[in-house]
């Protein structure tokens, strides 16, 4: 299965924000959209991504003047993306070993989806159904 048909059957919409918007800002999107990432955007592009532990690490170190900081300051510069014909197996593998739980998708220089690690195993599941179904079919009719 591909990336592709994850988003897909899950849709495109991405929650994203301007690198230059505050914390406070940042978590209002989170609770609006209900998500637990957020990608970051700038005059470029996507130029980052910050997720609820983000926020909840530099809190702890920062303190409430946290919230009326910029994005920019707590967010994930170093981005892994995907693009829409990695296969959900691939995807599977580096968000497990790098311990990422969102992870961007783009085509063509454009963000075009998010997958969390809730989709690919959700993802995973279908396949295995599936699977246990057809040779539940085959043994039936052995």
């Amino acid at each position: 299965m591909r990336i592709a048909d994850v988003v897909r059957a899950k849709g495109s919409a991405v929650a994203t924000i301007d690198q230059d918007r505050s914390v406070s800002e940042l978590l209002r999107t989170l609770a609006d959209h209900n998500v637990g990432a957020i990608v970051v955007v700038g005059p470029s592009g996507v130029t980052g991504i910050v997720s609820e532990r983000d926020v909840v690490r530099h809190l702890h170190e920062t303190g409430a003047d946290l919230l009326s900081a910029p994005v920019s300051s707590i967010m994930t510069v170093d981005v892994y993306t995907c693009s829409p014909t990695d296969t959900v197996d691939d995807l599977t593998v580096v968000m497990t070993e790098r311990r990422f739980r969102h992870v961007p998708v783009m085509s063509d220089g454009q963000l075009v989806g998010i997958v969390s690690i809730g989709d690919v195993v959700k993802s995973r599941i279908g396949q295995l159904e599936k699977t246990h179904e057809q040779l539940q079919a085959y043994i039936a009719q052995g």
